[in-house]
């Protein structure tokens, strides 16, 4: 029987010990990857890590044999600092140091399209006894809180693309905006295609319609270049609690403003008795003028708002959806002490 190669042996052990860094994130009560929870305890809490105010950095990579990791560390500034000059198109060489890593997680909680050369196809490590699972991306082929808040992400990033579907030269009451003009045109499966890219059908209301609050769009879809009627407010109280499970998603289809009012009543409430930290957040958006985005989530929506404009809504019962909301007389004081009450990068 042949013996083994001890040098062998320590050069496989060292290829899969070695890490090769891929890219990396943010998470700290400002700023986490939103698939992971609606606020920070929970964006920690998916990867068993405790919310320390200072936050954490995400580092991912793959070893010497290919695995997929995800390594945590402590050193938030570094972390940034490489996100920074990697955003500017600059090479910066991450390279944690070993007294700052908290935890190393097999898997990766998101979608990373590059892979390190010279090294296998990214793969999940082979488990060992009291291993976690491994962590997964969310799936693009249902619809859940996850794919709610990444869609979210996307109409903050898109927001210009967004805001052009709706005219201001109308009236914003509730009840008695005109119906949007963009349409839900289709429903593609994985909602990960997220960057809008193809133009939605446009098809303008019928006198019949004139009282309807306006359709919803699909978050994937290229907003149309015709300009939407404004949305209603939906400011009105909600005419009532919404079922779960099926009736409330058939509830929704009767009326989707039922959810956009809920969401924003429980937004109100946040003003009152504040959520936990980073359900609320509020991003300078580098445009003219400071305007700034604020994104805040809760049970079952999000919203992506300026808090000089108007929002947008996401709704669980509503797939792949986006509900525009007009200023009106409510909004903007709900907007101004949200923003007032975000947390923001430092």
């Amino acid at each position: 029987m042949a013996g083994t190669d001890p040098i062998a042996e320590a050069e496989a052990d060292g290829a899969a010990d070695a890490l090769f860094v891929l890219t990396a994130a943010l998470l700290t009560p400002a700023r986490f990857p939103s698939v992971l929870g609606d606020d920070y305890p929970a964006a920690c809490a998916a990867l068993g890590l405790q919310p320390y105010v200072e936050g954490y950095g995400l580092v991912f990579g793959q070893d010497g044999l290919g695995a997929r990791w995800t390594v945590v560390v402590d050193d938030v500034s570094l972390v940034a600092v490489a996100i920074s000059s990697w955003d500017c198109g600059m090479a910066y060489d991450l390279s944690p140091d070993e007294a700052s890593v908290v935890a190393g997680l097999p898997g990766w909680p998101l979608e990373v399209v590059t892979r390190a050369p010279g090294v296998p196809a990214p793969h999940d490590p082979e488990p060992e006894e009291g291993d976690p699972a491994p962590l997964a991306p969310p799936s693009g082929d249902v619809w859940g809180p996850a794919q709610r808040r990444l869609g979210a992400d996307e109409v903050a990033l898109q927001w210009s693309a967004w805001r052009s579907q709706v005219t201001d030269d109308a009236s914003s009451d509730a009840g008695t905006a005109a119906p949007s003009t963009a349409a839900v045109a289709s429903r593609p499966a994985t909602p990960t295609a997220a960057s809008p890219s193809t133009p939605s059908a446009a098809s303008p209301g019928t006198p019949a319609e004139a009282e309807a609050e306006p359709r919803p769009t699909t978050w994937f879809d290229r907003p149309s270049t015709r300009k939407a009627a404004p949305p209603a407010t939906a400011e009105t109280p909600a005419g009532g609690t919404v079922p779960p499970g099926a009736a409330a998603a058939a509830d929704a289809v009767a009326d989707p403003y039922a959810g956009v009012r809920r969401a924003l009543e429980e937004l109100r409430g946040y003003l009152a008795d504040p959520p936990p930290i980073g359900r609320v957040r509020s991003t300078d958006t580098g445009a003219d003028g400071g305007a700034r985005t604020l994104r805040a989530d809760g049970p079952g929506w999000s919203l992506v708002a300026r808090p000089d404009d108007m929002a947008f809504v996401l709704l669980d019962e509503l797939p792949r959806e986006v509900l525009p909301v007009a200023r009106g007389p409510r909004l903007p004081a709900l907007l101004e002490g949200l923003d007032a009450m975000a947390v923001r990068p430092s």
